[in-house]
C-alpha cells in the first residue's frame, strides 16, 4: 500500500479483491473472535492478539470459547491457514487493517475504564505503519476515538487521513441471536476523515453485508451508546409498570400484551428481574460521564438506571412476601434460583442480575442453590460478593424442586422443563412471566395477579 490510502486508488482495491489484505483483530473475546472469524471467513489472513495464552492457544487447537462461534468454525479457519491468534503484538506490523475490541469497563463509581484501550492503542502506535487502517469497535463514550485513540497513534509522528486511516465502528454483537449475526447486522461505521470513512467502509464491505456511512467517529460513537439507551429506559418503563401493577392487582403481562396488539405507536419491552449484559447496563453510563463533564445530567439515563437497579431487590421481597404468606420467613429457607445466565439461552454471565438476587438472599439467611445447563460454576474470581464461592450448578429433578422452600426463575432458558417446575415446587417466584400457562396459588409473578390464572387470549402450556 501507499502512505496515503484510497479507496479509488487500484492498489488498494486489488488488495481486497485479490484478497491479499490482512486483518488483525484485538481482544479475542465475545465481539473480537466472531469477528476474526467472520474476516477469515471472508476469505483475508486474519491474525487475532490477546494477552490470555489460555485464549491464544485454545485457538490455535481450534476451540472456541464463545458459545456464539462453533469451534468448528474457528477450526477450518485455523486449518485453512487463514486465522492465527498470537500474543505477540509486535505481528501488528504486518496487519493493514486493525480492529479493536477490548472491553470497556465501569469502575465503581460509574466512569469509563479506558485502560484497556489505551493499552491496545499503544501497542498499535508502537507498530503503526503508513497505509493501516485502525477501527475502534469498543464501546466507549462519544469522542474517545479522537480524543483518545488518535493522540496516541500520532505519537508515531505519523499523520491521520494521510499516513493512516482510524475510524471508529461500534460492536452489535447480541449472544444467543440466531437470526441477527456478525456478517449480516448492518455495521454503522465513521471516521476521523472522509478519507478515513471510505477506507475503513471499503476494507469492512467486503467482510459485512451492509456498511452504514455516518459522518464522523462521534456519530458512530454515540449511536452505539443510544441505541442501549433506547433500550434501557424502555426496560426501566416496563419495570416500573410491573412495580405499579403489584401495587393494582394487575397482571402487567396481560396488560403489556394486550399493548402490543396495537399495530402502530408501541414497541413492546417486557419486565423482568433488572439488567444483564455488557452493554444495556454499562452503555448509557458513558454518555452519562461525557455529558457530566460538560455540566450536563441526562435526567433519563439516571432515572432508568436507578428504576432497573432495583428490580432484584424487588424480586427478593416478593419471596420473603410469599414465603411470609405461607408461614415461612425468608432467614433460613433454602431457594433454588432458576438460571444464572443474564439472558435467555447464553452462557453469558456479564452483569447478570442472577448474582445480585443471590447475593441478596444469602444476605437475609438464605441457603442458595441453583440450577442452570449453560453455566455450570459460578467461579471465585469473578462474583467475590457471593458466599461460598465456587458454586456449582445443581441438575434439576423431581427432590430437588419439592426439598427446596422456594424456586426464583431468573432467566427462562428454553431447556427448563417448567411443567416439572409447576408441579413439583412448594412455591415458584416467576420474575420472567414464563409461568403463566399454569394454574396453582405457588406461582406468585412479578406483578399482583392471582397466581397461575390464565388470562383471555393466553392458553396452557403443552
Amino acid at each position: 500500500m501507499e502512505s496515503y490510502i484510497s479507496p479509488e486508488k487500484a492498489e488498494f482495491a486489488e488488495s481486497i479483491a485479490s484478497r491479499t489484505l490482512r486483518f488483525g483483530v484485538v481482544g479475542l473475546g465475545y465481539v473480537g473472535l466472531p469477528l476474526a472469524v467472520e474476516t477469515a471467513r471472508a476469505g483475508f489472513r486474519t491474525t487475532g492478539f490477546d494477552v490470555s495464552r489460555t485464549v491464544v492457544e485454545g485457538i490455535m487447537a481450534g476451540e472456541s470459547h464463545i458459545r456464539d462461534v462453533p469451534s468448528d468454525d474457528v477450526n477450518k479457519q485455523i486449518a485453512q491457514g487463514r486465522l492465527i491468534a498470537t500474543n505477540d503484538f509486535g505481528q501488528l506490523a504486518n496487519c493493514d487493517v486493525i480492529s479493536i475490541c477490548v472491553p470497556t469497563p465501569l469502575n465503581k463509581l460509574k466512569d469509563p475504564d479506558l485502560s484497556f484501550v489505551v493499552t491496545a492503542s499503544k501497542s498499535i502506535r508502537d507498530a503503526l505503519r503508513p497505509g493501516q487502517v485502525i477501527v475502534l469497535e469498543s464501546t466507549t463514550f462519544p469522542g474517545t476515538t479522537r480524543e483518545v485513540v488518535l493522540p496516541i497513534l500520532e505519537e508515531s509522528g505519523l499523520n491521520v487521513g494521510s499516513d493512516f486511516l482510524l475510524c471508529y465502528s461500534p460492536e452489535r454483537v447480541d449472544p444467543g441471536n440466531e437470526a441477527w449475526h456478525t456478517k449480516n447486522t448492518p455495521k454503522v461505521l465513521g471516521g476521523i476523515t472522509e478519507a478515513c470513512t471510505e477506507a475503513g467502509a471499503t476494507c469492512y464491505g467486503a467482510v459485512f453485508d451492509t456498511v452504514v456511512r455516518v459522518s464522523s467517529a462521534e456519530v458512530a460513537e454515540l449511536t452505539k451508546v443510544y441505541e442501549n439507551t433506547f433500550r434501557l429506559i424502555n426496560i426501566a418503563l416496563a419495570n416500573e409498570l410491573a412495580q405499579a401493577c403489584d401495587k393494582l392487582n394487575v397482571d402487567v403481562w396481560e396488560v403489556i400484551e394486550a399493548a402490543a396488539t396495537k399495530p402502530f405507536g408501541f414497541m413492546k419491552f417486557t419486565p423482568g428481574p433488572g439488567l444483564g449484559g455488557h452493554c444495556i447496563p454499562l452503555d448509557p453510563h458513558y454518555l452519562s460521564w461525557k455529558m457530566r463533564s460538560l455540566a450536563y445530567k441526562t435526567r433519563m439515563i439516571d432515572l432508568a438506571s436507578e428504576i432497573n437497579a432495583e428490580m432484584p431487590a424487588f424480586v427478593v421481597r416478593k419471596m420473603a412476601d410469599a414465603l411470609n404468606a405461607n408461614g415461612k420467613p425468608l432467614n433460613g429457607s433454602q431457594i433454588l434460583v432458576l438460571g444464572v445466565a443474564y439472558k435467555r439461552d447464553v452462557d453469558d454471565l456479564r452483569e447478570s442480575p442472577a448474582l445480585e438476587i443471590i447475593q441478596l438472599l444469602q444476605e437475609k439467611g438464605c441457603e442458595v442453590i441453583y440450577h442452570d445447563p449453560y453455566c455450570p460454576v459460578l467461579g471465585e474470581e469473578l462474583y467475590s460478593g457471593i458466599q461460598g464461592l465456587p458454586l456449582h450448578s445443581s441438575p434439576l429433578t423431581d427432590v430437588l424442586l419439592r426439598e427446596a422452600d422456594a424456586v426464583v426463575v431468573v432467566t427462562d432458558h428454553t431447556n427448563v422443563d417448567y411443567r416439572q417446575v409447576a408441579e413439583h415446587a412448594q412455591l415458584v417466584i416467576d420474575s420472567r412471566g414464563v409461568m403463566r400457562g399454569f394454574a396453582g396459588s405457588h406461582i406468585v409473578g412479578l406483578s399482583g395477579q392471582v397466581p397461575g390464572a390464565l388470562k383471555s387470549g393466553l392458553v396452557e402450556k403443552d
